[in-house]
């Protein structure tokens, strides 16, 4: 929705930029770990959504309020300095651009680390797995300081039903994939998942929708 909603506008207002950052480092993790592991389910469905989120990254830096640079750049051609002026060349707003390179960089220090720094296939594996396992459940929780604001006001008009039907469904299919699997690293962090969408579902039915309260989106 988020990504039609740029389309539509043109605009990324009102659009978390940080969610899409996140979640594009969980797939990509996530990947990784189903490449070790030679999964074809985790390779499949993380491939597609690393895609999906990098798509959802490329649109939101496309419509980001962008700055006009002016400064002029030397370039010596032939021992000579050519002046290239530099204006009307749109950059990306400062904090995204820079969050994009901070996600660079850490999938670059994470790739060094696994595949240089760990010869051991199994160290691998279970470090890889851990690092996905808290990664992930910290995704989950993040939320729960915002359901604060839905008590105190008693209103869940900024909760998406819709969202917490689909985050109920994949963290249960991936918790009993998991257990198939007998993978702790898939079970134990989709299990908060469940729970923090139980409670979504109860402050559903204690505060159903109604009237609207002047609260911002919240993003899973």
């Amino acid at each position: 929705s988020d990504l039609r909603q740029m389309f539509a506008t043109k605009s990324v207002e009102n659009i978390q930029f940080l969610p899409f950052l996140t979640t594009d480092v969980n797939n990509l993790s996530w990947l990784g770990y189903g490449c070790l592991k030679q999964d074809w389910t985790l390779i499949a469905v993380n491939t597609i959504g690393a895609a999906l989120q990098t798509l959802y990254i490329l649109t939101y830096l496309y419509y980001s309020p962008a700055k006009v640079c002016g400064d002029p750049a030397w370039v010596h051609v032939g021992g000579g300095a050519v002046t290239l002026a530099l204006t009307n060349l749109p950059l990306p707003q400062g904090p995204v651009l820079l969050r994009s390179l901070l996600l660079l960089a850490v999938l670059a220090a994470g790739y060094g680390y696994f595949t240089l720094l760990v010869a051991d296939t199994r160290i691998r594996l279970a470090r890889l797995g851990l690092f996905c396992s808290v990664f992930t459940i910290s995704m989950y929780l993040s939320p729960l300081a915002d359901l604060a604001k839905i008590i105190r006001s008693k209103s869940t008009c900024c909760l998406s039903f819709p969202l917490t039907v689909t985050t109920f469904l994949a963290s249960t299919s991936w918790t009993l994939y998991g257990l198939q699997l007998h993978d702790p690293y898939i079970t134990v962090p989709n299990m908060p998942g469940i729970v923090t969408s139980v409670v979504r579902f109860w402050l559903f039915w204690r505060y159903p929708p109604g009237q609207d309260k002047p609260y911002r989106p919240l993003h899973a």
